[in-house]
């Protein structure tokens, strides 16, 4: 992979972790640079961003510890998703991994070219989130 287009990837992970920037804002980088998505695995605790050209950017150990409760929450990780988009006061990332965790997410897909997140439980339950219109 083209280290400009793995930068790009590790830098949107960083600026979620670190607050710098907000999801729509992340979606758009990775939107210019050429991704299509990226998936996070709370299992394996990667992190993979699939750029158009076919080639992959695959961080290990790029999440916070945690268990992946057994029931799968749609409306928990509903909540921990609102949460995310309205930026209430005290929101992190960190702590919305571990709310859909929390909520029995095993991992998320975000299709960048869907406009949508899919996130997954352990034996196959899924939502659907669809990404908010711009107004």
């Amino acid at each position: 992979m083209n280290e400009d287009f793995r930068l790009t990837a590790q830098n949107c992970m960083q600026a979620a972790h670190s607050g710098a920037l907000s999801f729509p804002e992340i979606v758009g980088t990775l939107m210019q640079a050429g991704f299509e998505g990226y998936t996070v695995d709370f299992r394996c605790g990667e992190v993979t961003y699939y750029h158009s050209s076919g080639a992959i950017a695959r961080f290990a150990d790029a999440l916070g510890e945690g268990k992946v409760a057994e029931n799968f929450g749609v409306e928990e990780i509903r909540a921990a998703i609102a949460e995310a988009q309205a930026l209430l006061p005290g929101y992190t990332y960190a702590g919305f991994c571990q709310k859909v965790r929390s909520a029995g997410c095993a991992a998320y897909h975000v299709s960048i070219v869907g406009r949508r997140a899919v996130y997954f439980g352990k034996t196959g339950e899924c939502h659907v989130e669809y990404f908010p219109q711009q107004g």
